[in-house]
């Protein structure tokens, strides 16, 4: 299951649990002998539905930062550029901290700074949520068996299994992939 899969189910749950949270309350209300009990238990239920209704908000603004986007000419040339800032193994930082200065100026480049760079060499910004740079977060997943980081580029680069092929054929299948999304029509 995907995390955009995962979201989505989580999101659905906890809008219907909130749904038959108030569905409950709003019965209650009519309701003329109310024990201090049941007072209770309605605040309870109320700040469980408004937790509820926060967490699945916070799981659609999830969905929404994974969706996919559209990709452009603009995102093959990122994976192509960011592929050969890793030409070999010596290019590469295999200690990544997501700080990039340090790779520009040393000519080696950890997964997360080759893409940030080219990147910014194509785009003239750093785009975070770029398809591209969604699609390589998408094949790190499945190449980890949806494996859960708190930084998945960063994290994949410096896992002690990773290896300079791993992040190689990352890059190439993004790359693959971005392609043929090109080649179909977009909505």
């Amino acid at each position: 299951m995907t995390r955009f899969e995962v979201l989505l189910v989580i999101a659905l749950l906890l809008v219907t649990l909130a749904g038959l949270g108030l569905r409950w309350l709003w019965r209650q209300w009519g309701l003329r002998q109310l024990t201090p009990i049941k007072k209770a238990m309605m605040v309870v239920v109320f700040l469980g539905c408004l937790l509820a209704l926060s967490l699945a908000g916070a799981a659609f603004w999830g969905l929404w930062l994974e969706r996919p986007k559209p990709v452009t000419t603009d995102d093959l040339r990122i994976l192509e550029k960011a592929d050969a800032l890793l030409k070999d193994e010596f290019g590469w930082n295999r200690n990544d901290d997501r700080a990039c200065d340090d790779d520009r100026a040393t000519g080696k480049f950890s997964l997360f700074c080759a893409l940030e760079t080219a990147c910014t060499e194509v785009l003239g910004e750093y785009d975070h949520r770029r398809a591209a740079l969604q699609e390589v977060r998408v094949v790190v997943e499945e190449a980890t068996q949806q494996r859960r980081f708190e930084h998945r580029l960063m994290d994949f680069n410096n896992l002690p299994e990773t290896s300079f092929d791993d992040v190689k054929q990352v890059l190439r299948t993004s790359a693959q992939r971005v392609a043929a999304r090109l080649k179909q029509p977009q909505p």
